[in-house]
């Protein structure tokens, strides 16, 4: 079964090379857009009672759709390890190797733990929109990002509490009019990208939870 074939490590590098290469079609959070979804029920319903090779393959040799076989082998690796952990299937100690691969038979039914907020994971947070330098925006006082099971969750809005102290810059904030809602309490959800100096998230989601920041 598909349980510790894989490192951490290994998903972090293909959670980096999904986002890349795959997140337009199949979307950052595996949901589906353009291309099927990579998580869940659809999953399953492709992926279940098979062995790994099936989906290696499928990558390895299709993708993506712009230059299909262009990926290479060891990407292609950390991409399926980033699909396993993305579905709950835990890590273990040793890399997934592709002599290995048509050995792994993924089950179906597997639980899905949330999986952990770490580089490129869709988040959602709420926080104060502010004006930064320039054209930028910031969301300040922000809530610990939260990983995004399922598109529609919401779960941060729905449980909207305290003030964080989490400070976010919002990549594209300039397609949502943003001066109509500064200084507003804002609900934002996408994906979370960490670079040396700042945090910063593309914006899937952009909602009012307050008309303050102070409420």
């Amino acid at each position: 079964m598909a349980d510790g074939v894989y490192t951490d490590a290994q998903a972090d590098r293909g959670a980096g090379s999904f986002a890349t290469a795959c997140s337009g079609c199949h979307r950052a959070d595996l949901g589906g857009g353009q291309g099927p979804a990579l998580k869940e029920q659809r999953f399953t319903r492709d992926f279940a009672e098979k062995n790994l090779d099936t989906l290696y393959t499928k990558i390895l040799n299709t993708m993506p759709r712009g230059a299909p076989g262009s990926l290479g082998d060891s990407v292609t690796l950390d991409i399926v390890a980033h699909i396993l952990r993305e579905n709950g299937f835990p890590a273990g100690t040793a890399e997934l190797a592709a002599d290995a691969v048509p050995g792994v038979k993924i089950l179906p039914g597997k639980p899905k733990p949330p999986p952990p907020v770490g580089n490129f994971s869709y988040v959602e947070t709420v926080g104060c929109l502010t004006q930064g330098p320039g054209d930028t925006w910031l969301l300040t006082q922000a809530t610990e990002p939260k990983t995004v099971v399922a598109p529609s969750d919401g779960a941060a809005k729905a449980t909207v509490g305290a003030p964080g102290t989490e400070t976010f810059r919002l990549l594209d904030a300039m397609a949502y009019t943003p001066m109509s809602h500064k200084g507003q309490r804002m609900y934002v959800r996408g994906m979370l990208i960490k670079v040396a100096t700042e945090q910063r998230i593309t914006i899937s989601a952009f909602e009012t939870v307050a008309p303050a920041c102070a409420q």
